[in-house]
């Protein structure tokens, strides 16, 4: 389960303000809605994509035994 700040609250902020978790987690759900977005959410979504792409991504090239290689949003 997601704990974070909502989209209402991060429609207001810059991307770049955006921590990496809000960034995966609403990457993950706008993606499994792409077909069903209208022009307004393909761009939000798109925007979301630019700036996990400017970060670098979000995977993580390690594993350790606290942590996966995949990023949780939880």
């Amino acid at each position: 389960m997601y704990v974070g700040r909502d989209m209402t609250e991060l429609s207001m902020m810059a991307k770049k303000d955006w921590k990496d978790s809000e960034l995966a987690y609403f990457h993950h759900s706008l993606q499994q809605m792409v077909p069903y977005l209208n022009v307004e959410g393909q761009s939000i979504h798109r925007e979301i994509v630019e700036e996990i792409e400017a970060r670098g991504g979000l995977t993580r090239n390690e594993a350790d035994y606290t942590h996966g290689t995949r990023m949780s949003y939880d």
